[in-house]
C-alpha cells in the first residue's frame, strides 16, 4: 500500500503543520472505518479531564486498529468532534503525538452528543 500526501501550494489555502489537504492511497487491500471513539473506560465511564479523555481515546483507537492488524500508521483520515472549541490545541497536540511525523487530513466539528463527552474522534484507515 502507498500513501501520497496531497498538497497543492497554488490557488488554493496553505495546509498547516498539523495536517495535509488530502491523502492518495493506493494498493490497499482494506479499508477500516472507525465508529466516533469516545474517551470511556472500559466499563463506559467518562473521566473528567480533557488529558484522560484523549488518553483513553488513543488508547481505545489502537485497540480497535489493532483487532484489524492495523496501527495508527494506517490512519488515512481523522475526524475530532469536541465539546468546546477551546479544546482544539490540547486535541491536536495528542494526535500529533499519536501519528509521529505523520500528517493526514482532518477536520475538527465542535459540539459532542453527550456533554459528559468532551472528545470524540473518528477514522479511516487503510492496510
Amino acid at each position: 500500500m502507498q500513501m501520497i500526501p496531497r498538497n497543492p501550494r497554488n490557488g488554493i489555502y496553505p495546509a498547516t503543520d498539523d495536517y495535509v489537504h488530502a491523502m492518495e492511497v493506493s494498493g490497499a487491500a482494506r479499508f477500516l472505518f472507525v465508529s466516533g471513539t469516545m474517551g470511556l473506560d472500559p466499563e463506559g465511564k467518562a473521566p473528567d479531564s480533557l488529558e484522560e479523555q484523549l488518553s483513553l481515546i488513543w488508547s481505545n483507537i489502537r485497540r480497535i486498529l489493532a483487532e484489524a492488524n492495523m496501527t495508527t500508521d494506517n490512519i488515512v483520515r481523522l475526524t475530532s468532534y469536541l465539546r468546546d472549541a477551546s479544546y482544539a490545541e490540547a486535541n491536536q497536540n495528542v494526535r500529533i503525538a499519536a501519528l509521529g511525523n505523520r500528517r493526514i487530513p482532518t477536520t475538527i466539528v465542535a459540539e459532542t452528543l453527550v456533554p459528559e463527552w468532551l472528545v470524540e474522534i473518528e477514522v479511516v484507515a487503510a492496510a
